[in-house]
């Protein structure tokens, strides 16, 4: 190898220096999973050479021994991990070397905690990749070229983890990458053959790639034999039987980039249908930082028979299970299939559905046999999965099934409570599923509209998260039950609240009466609140609040129309309809009042509030003090 005279020395990108320091200095109680992260990336670098060779077989220069080979020197201190992968370019070192290219850096080191142990947990969850070498050696050196360039492009990369690194042109005879890690002082326990050996087993049993280490004389010295340390057998295609829970989890904490174990996973080989494939699925335990972004890709790492097409295809997963990782090993494809032919192969939507399959039936597994587990998921992903009745029509009653809710049964706080369990709690005579949205709990358990519903322990749905109002639109019933929520339409709960006909008789004209009663004040409260309001009715679901806004059956809820506010959509605005507690003494003191100023101030306080309590902002907060203010000064006189 002859040096160039082009040589660079750069700096690192800011992200990466902070992240140098977290990883060397949170992840020392786990070191040995620097050398799980260089095989993977090594492992990752053969997969893009077989499948780029599909349409340029050139590629592999004579070389078609696909491997990672691992060595060690005692003197030197060094550790060296070589394969003959696809390689990189002097731009694609820079690119992926010294910098994250990773959506959701920013976010994720902002939520670094200075805790080791708190650190080390996020960590493991963002995924650390080459820069793990630091936490065993004080210089990384990096030897590399990329398949089809010629020997004269080879580059060198060099740094010693302190925020710069240089970059250097050499001649390399070989395609591929040597990571050379120059061990710190008390690391030495990593130049020992059945150390790595065990490392090697442990982490990366699972690759169908062949990681072979130098076989040593009696004397210790490497010979020029080599010999595979794995089993070298994709795991996917062994049976489940042959498979331990620690290579399962292994496995997915390489295609994932995870450090922590998946939740769950399902493994399903099928032949003899109409396609055949194998599948190995998990569920993360816990939501990668990137779960919200729109432009950070995800999906299944494709196999046809066993040679790796590519990484996260989104074809096989609905956006709404994008947090699912995993391997499909398809026969049903073409080798040179590419992105696009993807797009319209008539086998897509077949493995599609299957995959999606195998998802719903694992999660509704673990919901039933499981439920600590699912609480987990729950936390973590359930916002995501609430995506599934807009996007899944098919599986909508599936889907429907795994959803979580809070309510007005238990604890209010936690969403717990499944739909199957509401059916099994509802009234006898009840027809419908019950449901409020708000912006937080608090404001759902005491909103005014429940108070009819709490009085005759009917049980009702408490919806606070942002896509919640979505659900319920593009899932109008369950099992048969439609939802209604008891913010909209003219409430009639005689089929729940059971009363003799005697009772309903008596009920009957004590309305008729105070309809008569109110008549007229009812008139004058439009009239002052025309601009707010649509109508003013008598209430049938208040019993303790003097008034409260109802929407039409089929409006917005003011969840869904602040959220489309919010997001820059224009909104035709809907005026709500005021109830009013005919029971209630303040509502019943306006019946009295002759003063027509004070009535008005009166009807404002009252609108305000009831705005108030559904999570709404006042038009004018300032006029709405200066009433409150008067009214007291007048009581006190």
């Amino acid at each position: 190898m002859t040096l160039d005279a082009h040589q660079e020395k750069l700096n690192f990108q800011a992200e990466v220096k902070q992240l140098l320091d977290i990883v060397v200095h949170s992840l020392y109680s786990n070191k040995e999973i620097f050398l799980r992260e260089l095989i993977s990336n090594a492992s990752d670098a053969i997969d893009k050479l077989r499948f780029e060779s599909l349409s340029d077989p050139a590629l592999y220069e004579s070389d078609s021994n696909l491997g990672i080979r691992i060595r060690f020197d005692n003197d030197a201190k060094t550790i060296t991990i070589s394969d003959n992968g696809i390689g990189m370019s002097r731009d694609e070192v820079v690119e992926n070397l010294g910098t994250i290219a990773k959506s959701g850096t920013r976010e994720f080191l902002s939520r670094l905690t200075g805790d080791q142990k708190k650190d080390a947990h996020l960590i493991g969850q963002f995924g650390v990749g080459f820069y793990s070498s630091f936490i065993v050696a004080d210089r990384v050196t990096v030897i590399t070229r990329r398949a089809g360039l010629g020997s004269a492009h080879g580059v060198r990369w060099e740094s010693k983890g302190d925020g710069e690194y240089t970059v250097a042109n050499l001649e390399k005879t070989a395609r591929g990458t040597d990571v050379i890690l120059h061990l710190k002082e008390g690391e030495e326990e990593f130049l020992n053959e059945w150390r790595l050996r065990s490392i090697i087993t442990k982490y990366s049993d699972h690759l169908n790639i062949p990681i072979m280490m130098p076989k040593r004389a009696d004397d210790g010295k490497e010979t020029a034999e080599w010999e595979t340390v794995n089993r070298a057998t994709a795991l996917w295609s062994l049976p489940k039987s042959a498979v331990t829970v620690e290579q399962y989890r292994e496995f997915y904490k390489h295609i994932a980039h995870d450090f922590e174990d998946p939740l769950a996973w399902t493994h399903h080989k099928i032949e003899g249908g109409n396609i055949d494939y194998t599948c190995l699925l998990y569920l993360p335990s816990h939501a990668p930082f990137d779960l919200w972004q729109r432009d950070t890709h995800h999906g299944l790492k494709l196999y046809v028979q066993r040679v790796f097409i590519m990484d996260q295809v989104e074809q096989f997963m609905p956006h709404y299970l994008r947090f699912v990782r995993g391997v499909l090993d398809t026969t049903a494809l073409p080798l040179n299939i590419s992105r696009e032919i993807l797009q319209d192969h008539p086998s897509i939507p077949k493995l599609r559905s299957a995959m999606v399959r195998h998802v719903l039936d694992l999660l509704e597994r673990i919901a039933k046999d499981e439920p600590e587990k699912y609480v987990q998921f729950w936390k973590e992903f359930g916002n995501v999965l609430k995506e599934g009745p807009a996007e899944d029509f098919t599986n909508r009653e599936k889907i429907g099934k795994l959803l979580r809710f809070a309510s007005t049964h238990g604890d209010a706080a936690e969403q717990t409570v499944s739909l199957d369990e509401y059916l099994q709690r509802m009234k006898p005579a009840q027809k419908k599923i019950y449901y409020i949205t708000a912006d937080t709990i608090n404001a759902a358990r005491f909103s005014p509209h429940l108070e009819i519903f709490r009085k005759n322990d009917i049980e009702v749905l408490l919806l606070t998260d942002r896509i919640d109002e979505w659900v319920v639109g593009h899932m109008p019933e369950y099992d048969g039950k439609p939802f209604q929520s008891v913010a909209k339409g003219d409430l009639q709960l005689d089929e729940i609240i059971p009363d003799s006909a005697e009772e309903k008789k008596l009920e009957e004209n004590k309305e008729h009466e105070q309809q008569q009663t109110f008549d007229a004040l009812l008139k004058k409260i439009h009239t002052l609140l025309e601009k707010n309001i649509k109508e003013v009715r008598l209430s049938h679901r208040l019993t303790d609040s003097p008034a409260c806004l109802v929407r039409d059956q089929n409006a917005l809820g003011p969840q869904m129309e602040r959220l489309l506010k919010a997001a820059g959509q224009q909104v035709s605005e809907t005026k709500p309809i005021l109830e009013l507690n005919p029971d209630h003494m303040l509502v019943r003191k306006l019946l009295d009042e002759k003063d027509e100023m004070r009535l008005s101030d009166w009807t404002h306080i009252i609108f305000d509030q009831a705005l108030l309590a559904e999570g709404g902002a006042l038009p004018d907060p300032a006029e709405y003090v200066q009433r409150v203010n008067k009214l007291w000064m007048e009581m006190f006189r």
